[in-house]
């Protein structure tokens, strides 16, 4: 990967009812370390990282009873030992495919109870500073959508709320919760103006999931990651009612790729977004047909991809929005974030509405080089007014 990426280059208390965050806090700097790619590099990198999300703890575990053993792909005290010593350390449950126990858990006050006292026994246990919610969705729209529509779970609409309330519950006011909620309109059923406040009432705050704005789902071409879906998804938080800032911006550390059709292949030379792309899902079922996917920079990418992947690299072009490339002899659109991309992103959406923080998926997803992690840690430290070395915190 680096061998073609190289050729680019106050402390005023909350009026909350639940964990208070301190000035080195905002903006907030969250990284999510996934099992698949556990790197995390040397602490001059991410010594401005305020807190890290560990991906993931499955959401069904909780509903049992009697378990005492938490799974997970290392362990908080080893996480922790790599960064800052005041950074916190959260657990993230759930995630893409995972819905399944926390409907379980949200469907009665008694299940709701058991799962938050499970989650509470996780976090006494493991040694966390509080917990990340990663229900992909409530409501609906989740993998799933085609075999069980979003009529089918209308009812975790109120149930959502009710989950997060137990968890605060169970949890008290001096651990943080947070919720990872998406980034597209049509995925926020559970995050409107009639829930949003029960919502907030719980949590600490949003990690906007403004990545995958594009999926296999649509049929035009359009950025994955970029600055004016990015900014649509959270003005419609902040129109239900999330105060900015309680909302953090996502950062994607990974590429995404569409085919196109190619009967419309002159006139996505001339126009690459807003481009007609093939069908990529079953229609039926919504499996996938192969005709989109992602990788992160520290993946082995697919080597059918490779001379492509060198152009959208070397020839790739940005516009308001961020990066893209559309190749004509592949009949692929590429969308990603290059490292100048992510410090226009952050610099122009942290102005306009004032957000809290920023987080990305994910850290180790950067490795080798972490040139996507260097240009947030510069963001932040601009934001910070030129303050990032936390060393001595």
């Amino acid at each position: 990967m680096t061998r073609f990426y190289s050729c680019l280059l106050g402390c005023t208390l909350i009026a909350s009812v639940f964990a208070i965050e301190t000035a080195e806090d905002v903006p907030r700097y969250i990284m999510y370390l996934t099992g698949q790619h556990q790197v995390v590099p040397p602490p001059p990198f991410v010594n401005a990282v305020t807190h890290v999300a560990m991906a993931f703890m499955r959401s069904e575990i909780f509903n049992e009873p009697d378990r005492d053993e938490w799974p997970l792909f290392t362990s908080v005290k080893e996480t922790r030992e790599k960064f800052a010593k005041d950074t916190k350390i959260m657990v993230a449950i759930g995630g893409w495919g995972n819905e399944d126990g926390f409907r379980e858990a949200a469907r009665s006050e008694s299940r709701r109870q058991q799962w938050a006292k499970g989650v509470r026994k996780m976090v006494e246990k493991t040694g966390a500073d509080g917990v990340d919610i990663d229900w992909e969705y409530p409501g609906g729209n989740g993998d799933d959508y085609k075999r069980s529509p979003n009529s089918a779970h209308t009812w975790e609409l109120t149930s959502y709320p009710l989950l997060l309330s137990a968890l605060r519950t169970a949890l008290g006011p001096s651990k943080l919760i947070s919720a990872a909620v998406p980034g597209l309109p049509r995925d926020m059923l559970a995050f409107t103006s009639a829930h949003i406040p029960s919502i907030m009432a719980s949590v600490d705050f949003l990690n906007i999931m403004t990545y995958d704005l594009m999926n296999r789902r649509d049929n035009v071409t359009k950025h994955h990651t970029g600055i004016k879906n990015s900014l649509e998804a959270i003005d419609a938080y902040i129109a239900a009612g999330v105060d900015p800032s309680k909302a953090n911006l996502g950062l994607a550390f990974y590429v995404k790729w569409f085919k196109t059709d190619p009967a419309w292949r002159q006139a996505c030379t001339a126009h690459p977004v807003g481009c007609p792309a093939v069908l990529m899902e079953d229609p039926e079922t919504g499996v996938d047909l192969g005709k989109a996917g992602a990788f992160s920079w520290h993946d082995e990418f697919p080597k059918e991809l490779e001379w492509s992947f060198y152009r959208a690299i070397n020839e790739g072009t940005y516009d308001k929005d961020g990066y893209f490339y559309f190749d004509a002899e592949e009949d692929l659109f590429w969308s990603f974030d290059t490292p100048d991309a992510i410090r226009r992103k952050v610099s122009q959406i942290r102005k306009k509405r004032g957000i809290g923080g920023v987080f990305a998926w994910g850290l180790g997803e950067d490795a080798p080089d972490f040139a996507h992690l260097k240009a947030a840690n510069k963001a932040v430290q601009l934001w910070r007014g030129g303050r990032v070395d936390r060393t001595e915190l």
